[in-house]
């Protein structure tokens, strides 16, 4: 038995870190007994869950003409799903996801995106914490303006690499009666409909870069001298106060989430010519989340999206980076039994590793 538990936990740290599409998510333990919140949060301290989950991840970007604001180029990446399964045991969620092969005719349409996908995610009664690391190579490109034939490939840049890491925390301050991880990681169920303002709070930073320029000449017209950048970085401190809300009916709920603030941009570019520059700009952040699903005692299940976006201008562009989650899961409850009722820092010693 130990040795199983041993392999099993030793799958999930190394998956966390191996994966192209990889996530662990900590649960705070409950560390006293509330009566507000006992009667609107369920918790389950004495169970584990397993669940198959279906998601894509995204890292895309937009460079938007200024002043006129009549042109947007987006640079998308092709991302197919990935399948696997997720468990939440000794209070720490995992989930590994394992890209589901694209086939010939997406590849000759949008081309083909390599990427490194890893993210860690902490939400507690109160607080929230998601650290991530994103690499992604590969993009098509996106112009309503020059629209594309139904069955004709985008135009592609195999070459453009993208990096983005960072971390993005909450606060919940009507903790007693919502609870965030009921929609989004399933640790607790939230009984009736409730809401509270939050607030996030971000750190990040933001790099693409191509073998020639990102834009190039062809877009000169609209962007100026900034058609000529190779490489852009865009590092962001934002602040977002915003409002979210769980609508629940017999167990069914519908969670929106939504904040809005400003963010404060240390920009650098490198044109093609190798002229350099670094400015300072305000701009705006956003984050969106958007959940639905059933939540039982045994069953639970439902889709999610998570968006964060962040802006940043420079003389003839205004830079827009997304990342997004798009996720669908079905899950089942089970109650702990022997080994499984213990918590991570009781491990070592439960393994015969401690004294």
């Amino acid at each position: 038995m130990k040795l199983w538990i041993g392999i099993l936990f030793c799958c999930l740290a190394y998956g966390t870190f191996a994966q192209t599409d990889a996530e662990v998510s900590v649960v705070p333990p409950q560390r006293k007994y509330d009566s507000i919140r006992a009667i609107n949060i369920k918790p389950y301290p004495d169970h584990f869950f397993v669940w198959p989950v279906l998601k894509q991840r995204r890292l895309d970007f937009e460079m938007e003409d200024l002043p006129a604001r009549d042109r947007k180029i987006a640079y998308r990446s092709n991302r197919p799903y990935g399948f696997g399964f997720g468990v939440y045991l000794f209070e720490v969620a995992a989930e590994l996801a394992f890209s589901i092969p694209v086939d010939e005719k997406q590849k000759d349409l949008y081309g083909e995106s390599k990427a490194r996908d890893l993210q860690l995610n902490m939400l507690g009664k109160q607080w929230g914490l998601d650290v991530y690391h994103q690499r992604y190579d590969g993009f098509y490109i996106d112009d309503p303006s020059a629209k594309v034939p139904a069955g004709k490939p985008y135009p592609q840049r195999p070459d453009i690499t993208t990096r983005n890491l960072g971390f993005t925390g909450n606060y919940v301050f009507n903790n007693k009666k919502f609870s965030f991880r009921s929609a989004y990681n399933f640790a607790d169920r939230q009984l009736h409909s409730a809401g509270s303002f939050l607030l996030f709070t971000s750190i990040s930073s933001f790099k693409a870069q191509g073998d020639s320029a990102i834009l190039g000449k062809h877009y000169a017209s609209e962007f100026g001298g900034d058609s000529g950048i190779q490489q852009i970085k865009s590092t962001t401190f934002a602040i977002a106060p915003g409002y979210t809300y769980s609508f629940i009916q017999r167990g069914f709920f519908l969670n929106g989430t939504l904040a809005v603030g400003p963010a404060h941009n240390w920009l650098y570019y490198r044109l093609e010519n190798g002229g350099t520059k670094n400015d300072i700009k305000f701009s705006a952040f956003i984050v969106g989340r958007i959940a639905m699903g059933y939540s039982g005692d045994r069953f639970f299940g439902g889709l999610s999206f998570v968006t964060q976006n962040s802006t940043a201008q420079f003389d003839h562009v205004k830079l827009t980076s997304s990342t997004g989650t798009f996720k669908i899961l079905f899950g089942y409850r089970f109650r702990e039994f022997g080994i499984l009722t213990k918590r991570v820092r009781d491990l070592p010693k439960a393994l015969g590793f401690g004294n």
